[in-house]
């Protein structure tokens, strides 16, 4: 089983990447669908997603039972959803309804279709700000432990 300080250090190595290029990525922002023709902003978006679906996963599957486990609050039964109540009720994550929404916003920029490109749009405009708010939370729960 991988340590806190395993997983954090992987964590930074994905904030320290998407911090790089965030300029960038918001300088194109609002995402229109004629931005998929442009290879440099193409390079740009799939780094970006790349790295939010790895933080969104280790945070989710790795990060958090590991901090709950620091506070011997954790159970390998848990599923996601019991870790997230947990860190709700300890006061860890202001809402565990956000990270859902995440987790669903990570699902869709997963998945290429097509026919749904306007929704890839939107969740890449919604997900920039989601990224700052994974970001400030992996912080506190750093602090707070």
């Amino acid at each position: 089983m991988m340590t806190l300080a395993q997983v954090s250090d992987e964590l930074e190595i994905h904030f320290k990447r998407i911090d790089t290029l965030l300029p960038e990525l918001i300088n194109y922002m609002p995402f229109k669908e004629s931005d998929f023709d442009d290879i440099e902003k193409i390079k740009t978006i799939d780094s970006f997603i790349y790295r939010f679906t790895k933080i969104q996963d280790r945070m989710g599957e790795k990060f958090f039972p590991l901090v709950l486990a620091e506070l011997y609050e954790y159970k390998r039964s848990m599923a996601l959803i019991d870790v997230l109540y947990k860190l709700e009720k300890l006061e860890l994550l202001e809402s565990s309804d956000s990270w859902i929404e995440y987790r669903k916003l990570r699902n869709t920029l997963t998945h290429e279709y097509p026919d749904n490109e306007d929704e890839i749009i939107e969740a890449i405009n919604i997900s920039i700000d989601a990224y700052t708010d994974m970001k400030n939370i992996y912080h506190q729960m750093l602090d707070r432990l």
